[in-house]
């Protein structure tokens, strides 16, 4: 499962953490954000160990969403070693994440 990530979590749990994290900055308004939670789910199902997976809801965190110059959601970054090294705007198919994932493990 996904893990959820705030404000008072993330700097612990994402900018320290010893590997890559995909971090899906969405809301629960958000049609496109709601279609693309299966396909977030999944990846954290099968990085499990690899990859930190999880969400911010950015109603709840808009600290983290200013910090970060989200202006569009969803909005999936990913971010290694405490600096973003790639981002996806926008729904995309399973496969466009998985060949991030992989370029950056």
């Amino acid at each position: 499962m996904a893990a959820v990530y705030t404000d008072a979590n993330f700097d612990a749990e994402v900018l320290n953490a010893d590997k890559l994290s995909v971090i899906d900055f969405w809301a629960p308004w958000c049609g496109p954000c709601l279609a693309l939670g299966p396909t977030i789910e999944s990846l954290a199902t099968e990085y499990e160990g690899k990859v930190n997976v999880g969400k911010v809801n950015v109603d709840e965190n808009p600290n983290l969403s200013i910090n970060y110059g989200i202006t569009s959601i969803p909005a999936v970054l990913f971010i290694k070693n405490g600096q973003v090294v790639d981002k996806q705007v926008g729904a995309a198919p399973k496969s466009v994440f998985e060949k991030k994932i992989q370029s950056h493990l």
